[in-house]
């Protein structure tokens, strides 16, 4: 089946803002366990199983809920501290923010390669990210001008959108697009992604794997798992299980 659109993921698809990201988790939750007195550290397997392709404040829920910190949600303005769930995630954002503007972003060159080749060809393309930052990474990245439609973390704030791994954004990505999910494809390096893009009935879903694991991304809801998105520069318009 030809897909008539491509939606990408952004942190660790288009750009290696996944590293960035994960850095200020850490940073985050290493200051927040030292103040409630958490004994089991944080780790990678944390941020894959609990943070990893999640709207913000989720990710936060889930970890302070794996190691039985209860939070009051508060509100998504509340300022960055460690009082309330939100507030803890407008801290990660901050420490995010810091890192991006000192350090910059630069796309992974595979990536770069399969969104020119879909432009040859006109397929359209959108960006579905569950960062409220997707506009800033773009800007950085260099990648802004070829994304008319990104549907964001703001976007899904501002419309009500349920986060990944429901499939409301790349649903709303589809549409704006004009596009039915069974023809487009997603492209998506997390697990939560993978399994919000098989919900939603796109086809193909494509796991990147960054370190999730091809396995995990198969069981997930991929139809097929590459190393780097240049594997599939050379292939347009996608075609369910090419590879």
């Amino acid at each position: 089946m030809t897909a008539q659109a491509v939606l990408f993921d952004l942190d660790g698809v288009l750009t290696p803002t996944a590293e960035v990201h994960e850095r200020a988790w850490r940073a985050l939750f290493e200051q927040a366990f030292d103040h409630f007195r958490v004994a089991r550290p944080y780790t990678q397997a944390d941020y894959l199983a609990h943070v990893d392709g999640r709207p913000r404040f989720a990710g936060v829920a889930a970890v302070l809920a794996d190691r039985g910190v209860s939070l009051p949600e508060g509100s998504p303005d509340d300022p960055a501290s460690l009082n309330t769930v939100c507030g803890l995630g407008n801290l990660k954002n901050d420490l995010f923010r810091r890192t991006l503007d000192a350090e910059g972003v630069t796309p992974y060159p595979g990536s770069v390669a399969l969104l020119d080749v879909l432009a040859v060809h006109g397929v359209p393309v959108a960006v579905v990210s569950s960062s409220r930052n997707a506009a800033a990474v773009l800007e950085a990245a260099g990648l802004a001008d070829r994304f008319e439609v990104v549907v964001d973390g703001l976007v899904a704030a501002q419309l009500g959108l349920a986060g990944k791994p429901a499939p409301d954004t790349y649903l709303h990505a589809a549409k704006l697009l004009g596009v039915r999910p069974e023809n487009t494809a997603v492209v998506e390096d997390a697990l939560s992604g993978v399994a919000s893009g098989a919900a939603g009935g796109f086809a193909p879903v494509i796991g990147v794997d960054r370190g999730a694991g091809s396995a995990e991304l198969l069981a997930a809801g991929a139809d097929l798992v590459v190393d780097d998105l240049a594997e599939l520069a050379d292939v347009a318009p996608l075609s369910k299980g090419d590879a």
